[in-house]
This record gives C-alpha cells, structure tokens and sequence, in this order.
C-alpha cells in the first residue's frame, strides 16, 4: 500500500499551484491599477485554498467509490488505497467547501457585493460534480474546462474584483495564463492516467482527444499561459513581463510531453508545470509592486 506521505505530496502538488497563483495574479493587477487591498486578497485566497483542497477530497471520494482508482498510475488516493473510509473523506471535502463558504461569506460583506454570493455556490457545486453526483462532467472531457473557468477566469478576475471592484481586461488577460497552466497541470495528470481512465470508463479529454491531440494540447496552453502575460502586461505595465522568466522552466517538460513521455515520467514535468504556474505568478506580483 502506497505511504500517506505519498498521497500529501500529491495534494500539494494539486492544490497550491491551482489555488495560489490565481490570487497572487488577480492581486497583482490589482496593486498596478489601484494599489491593491491586502485583507481582501487574504480572504480570496483562504476560499481559493479551502475550494481546492475541498475538490481533491471530493475526487478522492467519487473517484474512489466508482473505483476509477483501483488501477491507478500516479500518487495514491485514499479512497482507492482503503487509508480512509469513503464517509471521512466526504465529510473532509465538505469541511473544507464549509471553510471556503465562511471565508466567501466574510469577503461579501466586506465589499458589499450580494451577487457573489451567487458565484460562491456556483463553485462549490462545479467542484462537488466535477466527479461528483449521476452524471460528473470531469466524466464526459470537460474537467480542463472547469480548471480553466474556476480556477483561471473566476479565481483571478474575482481576486481582483474584491479588492478594486472592477473586473478591468488585464485582469481577465491574467486569468488565462492561470487557467491556462492549470489547466495544463490537470492536462499532464490525465494523460499520464489516460489507459486507466479508459478503461474504467472515465471519459477525461485525454482519453478523447488521444496521445498524440493531448500533447499538442499541453504545449498550446503553455503557449496560451505566455500569451496571457504579455497581455496582461501590455494593459498595465512591462514589468508584468517579469512573470514569463517563471515560464522559462518549462522548456524541458514541453520536450519531454511532445517527445512521448508517458507514464510516471511524466510526474517531473507535472511537477515542473505546477511550480512554473506558481513561481510566474508570484513574478507578476513582484513586477506589479516594483510598477507601483
């Protein structure tokens, strides 16, 4: 049986990347506008941390009562492993939705926004059936979809939102490059879980669009991440170029997912793609502080 240190590793490397660096770019767009507002962007990310880890336990659970993870390639899951029971693993994921709520609840009145509240329980419920409920849609290809959306645009645009109250184009332009590398980590994940997923019937967009369409999809959002900074900065200031030397380790994944790396070889450039995400970010941030 796979340690439970194995399977923390692979939450991190799920959560931190997906759930940080939309805050830190939304932020950063900020603070090259308005200056930005530090309360409002520390509630953004404790509802952007407590919706990602709340969406691992919540896979971990569906995934693991359909049996999706008897056959599994990457880190263990606890489900699938049987190091907890399906009951607690639900109860975590609705824990951590429970965090993410009271945090949301706390940013709308603090801006007086009434209508994000609407957006609080679309996110819960799109992390909830992303494999989740009868019919999960991360089932039928359209999970990058949800990354993309969730945790690029809305993540990045609302960061930014809850602290300007405005929801500008350089904003959105930085919510492509988080999606975008987002959804390039999950991208890896499931090409590198594609053989299984087919087999158990889990119908992800690797399994549609096969090997071949998949790699050429990870490069194009990489490519579409970059695009998003050099947006970005063109509507703020230069400095946010900064973030595209965070891009510049992902020479040797790209290679490595064109050239046929399959399987666990494919966990260093999953990894590599998470910290690409994160550390670009955080460079906005720094350009943008340096910009104001």
């Amino acid at each position: 049986m796979a340690s439970t240190s194995e399977w923390v590793e692979g939450a991190r490397l799920r959560t931190l990347p997906a759930a940080i660096a939309p805050v830190l770019a939304g932020t950063a767009v900020a603070v090259a506008l308005h200056g930005g507002q530090w309360l409002p962007a520390s509630l953004a990310l404790v509802v952007a941390l407590a919706l990602q880890v709340g969406v691992n336990f919540a896979n971990d659970y569906s995934d693991g009562v359909r049996g999706t993870d008897d056959d599994r390639v990457g880190p263990m899951r606890l489900v699938g492993s049987k190091a907890a029971t399906p009951a607690a693993v639900k109860r975590a994921a609705f824990a951590a939705f429970g965090v993410a709520a009271v945090a949301g609840l706390i940013l709308v009145l603090l801006t007086g926004q009434w209508w994000l509240l609407v957006v609080g329980v679309a996110c819960i419920l799109a992390a909830w059936y992303y494999t989740g409920g009868r019919r999960p849609y991360g089932y039928a290809g359209l999970g990058e979809v949800f990354v993309f959306v969730f945790f690029g645009l809305v993540a990045t645009v609302g960061t930014t939102y809850v602290q300007t109250l405005t929801a500008p184009p350089p904003a959105w332009a930085a919510g492509v490059f988080a999606g975008a590398l987002a959804s390039a980590v999950l991208v890896t994940n499931n090409l590198r879980d594609r053989r299984g997923d087919a087999a158990s019937g889990k119908r992800t967009l690797a399994v549609r669009l096969g090997d071949r369409g998949t790699r050429l999809l990870y490069a194009g959002l990489i490519l579409l991440g970059a695009l998003g900074i050099v947006a970005a900065a063109a509507t703020t200031t230069w400095w946010l170029l900064l973030g595209l030397l965070g891009l510049g380790v992902l020479i040797r994944p790209v290679i490595a997912v064109l050239g046929g790396a399959d399987g666990r070889a494919l966990i260093p450039a999953l990894k590599t793609t998470g910290i690409a995400e994160l550390t670009a970010a955080a460079l906005l941030l720094v350009g943008a502080v340096i910009a104001a």
